[in-house]
Formats: C-alpha cells, sequence, structure tokens
C-alpha cells in the first residue's frame, strides 16, 4: 500500500466518507462560448475526451466534456483543442480553468500538524506555499486551476469552487 493509498484509507474511513462529487461543470479552458457546449457537443464522437494526455477530460450523459480531478490535472496542452471538429474548443480561445482551488484548513493534514506535502509536490505552478511547514496555503496568483493537487490530497482537503465568469462586453 503506497503512503497516499494508507492516508486516503485513514482519512476517509476516520470521516465516515470518500471523496464528494461537485455539483457544477468544469469545462476545458479552451471554449468561447460556454452555450456552445449545449448545441454543438451533442453530435461529436468526443475525440476531445479520447486525445486528453492526461484523461481527465469525461462525456457526461448530457454528451458534453467536462473535466475529472479525481486522477490527475490539466496541463493545458492544447490536444482536446485541435481536436475539437465542431470547434466548440479552439486553441485561440484558451483561458484558466474556470474553478478555484484552496486548502479546507480542517481537513488538511498539515494543518493538523502531520508532515505532508503531497499537494506542493505536483503543483506545477509551485502555488502552494508553506508557512512554518505545516500551513499549506495556495497563492491565487500563481494558481492555474490545473488541478494536479485535488488528486494527490489524500485527505481531499482541497475544494474547488465555481467561478462564475463576468459576461464580455462586445461594444
Amino acid at each position: 500500500m503506497q503512503r497516499r493509498e494508507l492516508f486516503s484509507f485513514l482519512s476517509s474511513s476516520l470521516k465516515g466518507e470518500g471523496k464528494v462529487e461537485k455539483d457544477f461543470i468544469i469545462r476545458p479552458p479552451y471554449y468561447g462560448d460556454i452555450n456552445a457546449f449545449d448545441t454543438e457537443c451533442l453530435n461529436c464522437d468526443g475525440k476531445c475526451a479520447t486525445l486528453c494526455q492526461e484523461q481527465i477530460i469525461i462525456i457526461g450523459e448530457d454528451k458534453t466534456p467536462r473535466l475529472d480531478f479525481s486522477s490527475s490535472g490539466c496541463t493545458y496542452c492544447d490536444d482536446c483543442a485541435i481536436a475539437c471538429e465542431p470547434n466548440v474548443l479552439r486553441v485561440e480561445d484558451k483561458h484558466l480553468i474556470d474553478a478555484g482551488i484552496r486548502i479546507n484548513e480542517s481537513n488538511c493534514l498539515s494543518w493538523q500538524g502531520v508532515m505532508c506535502f503531497s499537494c506542493k509536490d505536483p503543483c506545477l505552478e509551485d502555488a502552494i506555499e508553506f508557512k512554518a511547514m505545516f500551513m499549506p496555503t495556495i497563492d491565487q496568483q500563481k494558481c492555474t486551476s490545473c488541478g494536479f493537487c485535488i488528486s494527490r490530497c489524500p485527505s481531499y482537503a482541497i475544494d474547488i469552487t465555481q467561478i462564475k465568469k463576468e459576461p464580455e462586453n462586445n461594444e
């Protein structure tokens, strides 16, 4: 049993729970029009999900792509956008993932005095900083919401929240 598996098992056993599914959809970071998912993806064969290097794009029951950070994160590699034949996802529309990432201090092992760097190690942008070795925080200026830290946290202490985008003013 790997260290991560052990911490995950112990944490979920103590709380009597597992990872909680989020009630919002996180889209790949290459769209210009959020409404195009509901109209253009319906007749697509899901090449974006097939070609995703990290295999985090899943096609939902509504036939639209969404991100699932339970096993990995987004490298912003552009492959899903290049593969998208209906042009819902386009490299020209690349932006950060519309999600906020934060550490839930009450669930975090480090905040409870256990030395754990599981979230920091996979962070590609070095956005997770530790104060006094036991208090990780996320520098929102550096965080790209890639999601790599989420699947690595053994105590499920990283929360993801929906960020509402302001409508663009095309005047």
